[in-house]
């Protein structure tokens, strides 16, 4: 069955002229909840910058160094169906509350890791509330956004990622620079993620919980309440009308788990798609630039403090990136978007491929890998990465929102935690040319896949995206 369609349809809402204060409300709820999506960037961005002073003092190995990059991804990996499936049996903003305390405990138990294995631990915990947030705080924000800004709000969420990436890497250098070469100097760079953990807990104990989850679960006066808080008088009880029948429908149909994804021809083709969706964003190598971003500048031919100060440089062109792809996300389709990324992300790592190959070492090559991993950067983080996220929001039907982008997102993390894994070994055995020539080989396939069976979702209210998609693969 084909699923191309890019039509954009106008949200079959009532007109919102609510008051600023309800403007205000609305931000307030976003910029808090996407505290979670700030420490996932920064905690999987600061080992970037960690890493080789971990080395020395941990002692760390190639396979160690992969173990103690990649434990997080694992963690994450359980993480996203856990934090899905709590998101979907006790709310959206408890799951934040719990993710805020995991984060707190993972930073401080990696900062104060006297060993390798006590530090991969320490960061499989982190990497479980990393993987929670990834679920539950794009699903949160989809589920308060008014239909025609889902899209920009969602999208903040991977602003605050890259921006939790880019304080890493900021962080990193100047904490280098200050403590030198001074024993524990990576401890200082681990221990600055307990902050935010501790703003998203306290901000998220006055935030309301999301109306559709309440109305999930029969609670109309609360989801209503809710609405109130984020919408005009009117446009609260014409949504809330929408979303009580369809949670009413899901209610009989009892969809929410395995056994409806299994079961259900139409639910499991949606999360194949979802699987691809993830798989997409991840085989672009995205990761193996933000973990071993430093590594892979010096052996291009920059000095050790040198490569750490140029790494900032992909942290800014992310940031700037994202707030580009916020403004797109409001003007174009989203899998058009989907393919540019693609296209963009597989020329730029070909041409790194080729400038290590047959560029001499020195400022040449070095300077050359910079502006192309900095472009690969512009199409990863101004389309693929924001369109992925917000996607995955998306599509699935609301009883089972958070189960089905856990599962989703377990194949990404699972799929970053491999490439994670083996990057190290396959730059140590093929060379960093020939490895990111393996990546171009998937990029390809990738845009293939979006081509053929990725379906258009921006426009539609979620309850109208759930009967849309509910009628094509029925």
């Amino acid at each position: 069955m084909d699923v191309r369609d890019d039509r954009t349809k106008t949200p079959p809402s009532v007109a919102d002229d609510a008051p600023p204060e309800v403007s205000r409300r609305l931000r307030l709820i976003t910029v808090i909840a996407t505290f979670g999506g700030l420490l996932f960037g920064y905690d999987t961005g600061v080992i970037n910058g960690a890493l080789p002073y971990m080395t020395d003092d941990l002692g760390l190995t190639a396979v160690t160094e992969g173990m103690v990059t990649s434990s997080l991804l694992l963690g994450a990996a359980l993480g996203a169906v856990v934090g899905g499936r709590l998101s979907d049996a006790r709310g959206r903003r408890r799951t934040i509350l719990t993710l805020a305390v995991l984060f707190f405990i993972g930073a401080l138990g990696c900062t104060l890791a006297p060993t390798t294995a006590v530090m991969v631990v320490a960061r499989f915990v982190l990497g479980l509330a990393v993987g929670g947030a990834s679920v539950t705080v794009p699903v949160y924000l989809a589920e308060v956004s008014p239909a025609e800004r889902r899209g920009a709000l969602v999208t903040r969420n991977e602003l605050m990622i890259v921006s939790g990436q880019l304080l890493a890497f900021t962080s990193n250098a100047i904490i280098a620079q200050v403590g030198g070469e001074s024993g524990g100097v990576w401890r200082w760079m681990l221990v600055i993620a307990t902050i935010p953990a501790v703003a998203l807990w306290f901000g998220m104990l006055v935030m309301p919980e999301s109306p559709r989850w309440l109305a999930s679960r029969t609670r109309f006066g609360e989801a209503l309440e809710v609405l109130k808080q984020v919408r005009s008088q009117q446009r609260a009880e014409a949504e809330l009308a929408e979303v009580s029948a369809l949670a009413v429908k899901e209610d009989q149909e009892r969809l929410g788990g395995w056994q409806d994804m299994k079961a259900t021809p139409w639910i499991r083709k949606l999360m194949l798609i979802g699987f691809g969706i993830a798989i997409v964003q991840q085989i672009t190598g995205v990761n193996t630039i933000m973990y071993y971003g430093t590594q892979i500048l010096t052996d291009a031919g920059f000095a050790s403090d040198s490569a750490l100060t140029a790494n900032i440089a992909n942290g800014v062109i992310s940031v700037l990136a994202t707030f580009v792809g916020i403004w797109l996300l409001g003007r174009v389709n989203r899998r058009p978007m989907l393919m540019v990324g693609q296209v963009g992300t597989t020329v730029a790592l070909l041409l790194i491929g080729v400038f290590s190959l047959v560029l001499p070492a020195g400022d040449g090559r070095a300077y050359a890998v910079l502006a192309m991993t900095v472009t690969f950067l512009a199409f990863q983080q101004g389309a693929i990465s924001p369109v992925t996220w917000l996607m995955l929001s998306e599509i699935f039907p609301m009883r089972m929102r958070g189960f089905g982008m856990g599962v989703a997102a377990v194949v990404l993390w699972l799929t970053n935690f491999v490439i994670g894994l083996v990057f190290p070994s396959l730059v140590s055995g093929i060379g960093i040319s020939h490895t990111f020539f393996l990546f171009v080989v998937a990029g390809i396939f990738s845009l293939t896949f979006v081509k053929l069976y990725v379906p258009e979702t921006k426009g539609r209210s979620l309850e109208t995206l759930e009967a849309e998609l509910r009628a094509r693969f029925s």
